[in-house]
């Protein structure tokens, strides 16, 4: 069933499994090249404002997969403000396959994340303006922290996607990829066994969670909604990918990281690099990390021990700070 949350936005998917939390707005956005973004915004609950969450998603994620996570930073007195990037979620597709993941460019995703926070964060949503990123949002977050160090006073990571498993180097792969799309490849998938559309059937053994409910919000949400779904990589996307991972690896990358920043990384994560995550973490010098134990890659999607976690981190280095 489908919400419309402002007469003017776009609708949410609102289901038994999964509300929409009170208080917020939904709507579009169009980025400084003019790509068109859906994003919400949620105030705070009672009490004292303490800033506004900017939380930004992995990739496949949308809005709706973080209502419950939107609604704890809300009792921790934080408006939130969030958005689909593009190719993904509520926003424009980039591809005529729209299940395909699909971008030009990694920096693409720099335009979705500072359009955001010129024509959202900035007027609409109080400061101080905090950023919680998960996967490949929070490895964006990471490129524009590098570029941009006020854009955000503090950065919350959860499983930055700094590195992931490949048989060579990540520029070797971003060089083996861009020559694929070179030769006009650049829209075919690479399938991937973790990309099938999820069911009860394949909970058992996938790795992005241990929390049965919380796996299964997902599952409910693509039925009532398919066209939220995204499911493999493409050629190009991995180009890009790889392509931002090799310059991340760069000797200088932990110098230009001028703001504080917490990764986490997960112990069981088969997604992305949890000793990439690691070994960033011991170079930066505004920045720690640590590793959430038995935890698998999605973190705020995790059993109620492993978010306990995460949130504790998180309250230690971003609600502790605000002040109240």
């Amino acid at each position: 069933m489908a919400v419309i949350v402002d007469p003017n936005g776009p609708p949410l998917c609102d289901i038994p499994s999964n509300r929409v939390p009170p208080g917020g707005r939904a709507s579009y956005f169009k980025t400084s090249d003019n790509i068109r973004l859906r994003y919400g915004v949620w105030g705070k609950s009672d009490g004292p404002s303490r800033g506004t969450i900017c939380l930004v998603h992995g990739r496949t994620e949308f809005i709706e997969k973080y209502f419950e996570t939107i609604g704890d930073f809300q009792k921790r007195g934080f408006t939130v403000a969030t958005f689909d990037w593009r190719g993904q979620g509520g926003s424009d597709r980039l591809s005529s396959n729209p299940k395909l993941g699909y971008v030009d460019h990694f920096d693409d995703y720099w335009t979705d994340l500072k359009s955001f926070h010129t024509e959202i964060l900035l007027p609409d949503c109080p400061p101080p303006h905090y950023l919680v990123g998960h996967s490949m949002g929070a490895f964006v977050s990471l490129l524009a922290g590098a570029r941009d160090r006020m854009m955000f006073d503090r950065m919350f990571l959860s499983a930055p996607m700094i590195s992931v498993d490949m048989p060579l180097s990540m520029s070797a792969m971003a060089t083996a990829f861009e020559l694929a799309c070179f030769t006009g490849l650049g829209q075919v998938p690479v399938a991937r066994s973790g990309d099938k559309s999820p069911t009860a059937e394949t909970f058992p053994g996938n790795v992005l969670t241990s929390d049965f409910q919380r796996y299964m919000r997902v599952v409910d949400c693509f039925r009532a909604a398919p066209e939220l779904e995204v499911s493999s990589p493409s050629i190009r996307w991995l180009a890009a990918a790889t392509r931002a991972m090799a310059r991340a690896a760069a000797d200088d990358f932990p110098d230009r990281l001028k703001l504080p920043v917490m990764m986490l990384a997960a112990a069981r994560d088969e997604v992305v690099s949890t000793p990439a995550i690691e070994h960033l973490g011991l170079r930066m010098r505004t920045g720690r990390h640590a590793v959430i134990a038995r935890a698998r890659h999605e973190m705020f999607m995790e059993n109620d021990d492993v978010r306990g976690q995460v949130f504790a981190a998180f309250d230690a280095f971003v609600t502790e700070q605000s002040g109240f």
